[in-house]
């Protein structure tokens, strides 16, 4: 249980400290460890350094703030996340979005990194090792929209593109999101549910409706990202579905939406 509370105890920390200057070393003493070990953690759960971890949480809150609020000026919400000029805020902005701040203005918003939990109950038993996604939002509003359909995404053969940069990845993550937005209507909204797992809200309990989703997705199929001049193919398995009968309780959202995934590539 040490690890677990650890890895909780150092997500908590940074979600309450996202708005300070905050370094690696901050978290470790705040949570009685050391740098490496915290730093060990963090890669074997997140695959991502903490400090990674961090530029994309505050990136992530920051593109809201610039979506939702066109009037707040970009320089005052670097400052809001720890950057002193436009300049470094705008580098780790497009490092992490892969555009300009500016080109964010009134940009429908996803959450591309939303927070993580270091654990997944499974009956009376906590196991180590694997992450999971914060559904909050999703789940609010899923309560909301309970008759409505779900289109779930995820990234074909992900791996070797991985192999070939992790920031090929990213942009694959990101082309994703942005297949899935080009494809929802003006209400639909888009959550990352995973690793390289998405799922899409609709505002409809059409299946027609939803089926057409996932036909406008899949022919993006075979067309690629470009990574430093190269094309890497980018291919989705996408599904439609709906839950009925017993109200879902949050846990078993997320694994329900997880098993529709699995079910596509079948």
């Amino acid at each position: 249980m040490k690890n677990i509370d650890l890895l909780m105890g150092s997500l908590e920390y940074i979600e309450a400290h996202l708005n300070e200057d905050m370094k690696t070393a901050d978290i470790a003493e705040a949570c009685h460890c050391s740098k490496s070990t915290l730093e060990k953690l963090f890669q074997n759960v997140n695959r991502i350094s903490v400090h990674g971890y961090i530029v994309r949480r505050r990136m992530m809150l920051a593109a809201r703030r610039i979506a939702t609020e066109p009037d707040e000026s970009i320089l005052n919400v670097a400052v809001e996340y720890g950057y002193s000029s436009h300049e470094a805020f705008t580098r780790a902005f497009k490092e992490v979005w892969n555009c300009n701040p500016s080109e964010f203005r009134g940009k429908r918003f996803t959450e591309l990194y939303p927070r993580t939990k270091p654990i997944i109950k499974e009956g009376d038993d906590y196991v180590m090792g694997r992450k999971q996604v914060d559904i909050s939002e999703l789940y609010d509003l899923f309560k909301e929209r309970k008759d409505c359909y779900f289109v779930c995404c995820d990234i074909k053969s992900l791996v070797p593109i991985n192999e070939i940069s992790h920031k090929a990845g990213d942009l694959a993550i990101l082309e994703t999101m942005n297949r899935m937005l080009n494809a929802a209507g003006e209400d639909d909204m888009v959550f990352r549910i995973g690793g390289d797992e998405f799922c899409m809200l609709t505002d409809s309990d059409s299946y027609e409706y939803a089926e057409n989703i996932v036909a406008k997705i899949l022919r993006y199929n075979g067309e690629p990202i470009n990574y430093e001049g190269r094309d890497i193919p980018l291919s989705l398995y996408a599904v439609a579905t709906k839950f009925t009968g017993e109200y879902l309780k949050y846990d078993k959202l997320f694994y329900e939406l997880h098993d529709a995934i699995k079910g596509s590539k079948e």
